[in-house]
């Protein structure tokens, strides 16, 4: 049994992993920053109040979980708002990038203490964040915040290599979520990806950029 702490757990992907996990017989530890019904009826440790875009709050769930091992910890918790050249809205883009690129680094650093050789640090982000891969343009706010914990992630996959700590960074696929509007895959279908590739994850592996149907992705 592994314990694996996954944040944004509430609802949408975050919900689904702690479902799934703790049907496979691991301990999940589940950060949000309020817990759903949904969530509530799962037999998972739920840790509320956690907002990733927060140093206090980050701070507080290192004192929370002081001693506890995290054999994977999944920084899954984001936000999506639509940008055009036409719509440049800063405040909104500002935001992006303190809960998508910032908030996982904040997460991670702030529980470094509890990660030890062979845990596992997982980063959900997107193909939008990739730069060979845009050919739409638009979702300013997203896209970079997305290349920015790319960047993040690989900068953590060389200075958690001393540690044998690695690093993955995931790509979901478009999932019938809230942030979608109902739109792509179901939920359970990517989680069952995202989990096969976090159990592949070694450190010959470490830093890359993975699909959850299992193929690498361009930078």
């Amino acid at each position: 049994m592994k314990t694996i702490l996954v944040t944004g757990a509430s609802r949408g992907i975050g919900l689904e992993l702690c479902r799934q996990l703790a049907a496979r017989g691991d301990r999940v530890i589940a950060a949000c920053r309020t817990a759903s019904q949904e969530l509530r009826s799962l037999p998972v440790q739920v840790v509320e109040d956690v907002d990733v875009a927060s140093a206090e709050s980050a701070a507080q769930l290192a004192r929370t979980l002081n001693g506890t091992k995290i054999d994977v910890l999944v920084n899954n918790a984001g936000i999506l708002t639509s940008e055009s050249l036409d719509d440049l809205d800063f405040d909104r883009m500002r935001l992006q990038y303190e809960v998508n690129a910032l908030g996982p680094l904040r997460i991670t650093a702030a529980l470094l203490d509890n990660l030890e050789r062979g845990s596992k640090v997982i980063i959900l982000s997107s193909r939008v964040g990739s730069m060979e891969d845009n050919s739409s343009g638009g979702i300013y706010g997203y896209r970079m915040s997305k290349a920015a914990v790319n960047m993040a992630a690989v900068n953590l996959a060389l200075d958690l290599r001393p540690r044998d700590i690695p690093v993955m960074i995931l790509h979901p696929g478009m999932v019938a979520t809230s942030m979608t509007g109902g739109r792509g895959i179901e939920a359970a279908d990517s989680v069952r990806g995202l989990i096969e590739r976090m159990d592949e994850l070694t450190m010959e592996t470490t830093g890359s950029f993975w699909h959850a149907e299992g193929y690498q992705l361009p930078w």
